[in-house]
């Protein structure tokens, strides 16, 4: 057994992959806050296991404090903690990045694990993931990397408004047309300007292959845009994808055995 690990900027996501069953379903979640707290839930999440690992593989954009602290715990586990870090080509997936090495490793783990997701031909893929950043990336029909958007996620957009202007509240709830009352206008924008950002790629995809793409979505703030995004872009073929950096990270340990 094999640990896979995408240690995001709040939270530490965490399953494990077999060579024989694949990669569990299941998938336990650690928030990084309070950090102190990070390094004796995984020791129990490790212990709570059917089978002790004989190694990890993961992805980390949590910084070089959190990555420490992670090969420390499984150091003491007996456990080798290994990171999959981008490069020009792997697996089927080509990066178009201008310096490779400089994509964010939970992208590319992504990308390898949508594209697992499509082992047929296929047309281009966007791939929205709404985490504390919302990231909107395109695979094209050759399964190349072409590019993609980095921008606040929907918890982040309300916060800045919160915490950067003197008079606006920490919003939430349910958007509308025409929004009638401050919390309503927040969180409709908030909603309107995701759901924006992915229509633009998804466009821009579109007039460049000459095809509609398949949309791929996933993370913690999907279900917050969800209705939005189906309503502008109903004509799209949308799939969701629960875990796509650990898919990824399975494909990889998987190819290693063949």
């Amino acid at each position: 057994m094999i640990v896979l690990l995408d240690v995001g900027n709040s939270r530490l996501k965490l399953g494990w992959y077999h060579p024989s069953l694949g990669r569990e379903a299941a998938v336990h979640a650690i928030a990084l806050n309070p950090l102190a707290q990070l390094p004796e839930r995984l020791r129990k999440w490790l212990v709570s296991l059917p089978v002790q690992p004989r190694a990890a593989m993961g992805v980390n954009v949590a910084g070089s404090v959190v990555a420490e602290m992670l090969v420390e715990v499984f150091q003491a586990a007996s456990c080798q903690l290994s990171w999959n870090p981008p490069s020009a080509i792997q697996l089927d997936v080509q990066n178009g990045y201008d310096k490779p090495e400089q994509l964010g490793a939970d992208r590319w783990a992504a990308l390898l694990g949508v594209a697992g997701h499509f082992p047929k031909a296929h047309p281009p893929l966007v791939l929205a993931t709404f985490g504390t950043a919302t990231t909107i990336d395109t695979l094209s029909p050759e399964k190349r990397f072409e590019g993609g958007l980095i921008l606040p996620g929907p918890a982040l957009m309300r916060q800045s408004l919160a915490q950067g202007t003197a008079n606006l509240p920490l919003a939430s709830g349910v958007g509308s047309d025409y929004p009638t009352h401050t919390l309503q206008a927040i969180a409709t924008g908030v909603v309107a300007a995701q759901t924006g950002a992915v229509w633009r790629q998804c466009e821009i995809t579109r007039q460049r292959f000459g095809v509609a793409p398949t949309l791929c979505v996933s993370g913690g703030g999907w279900p917050e845009v969800e209705k939005e995004v189906r309503r502008m872009l109903s004509p799209l073929d949308i799939k969701f994808i629960a875990h796509p950096v650990l898919d990824g990270l399975a494909r990889v340990l998987q190819s290693a055995q063949v």
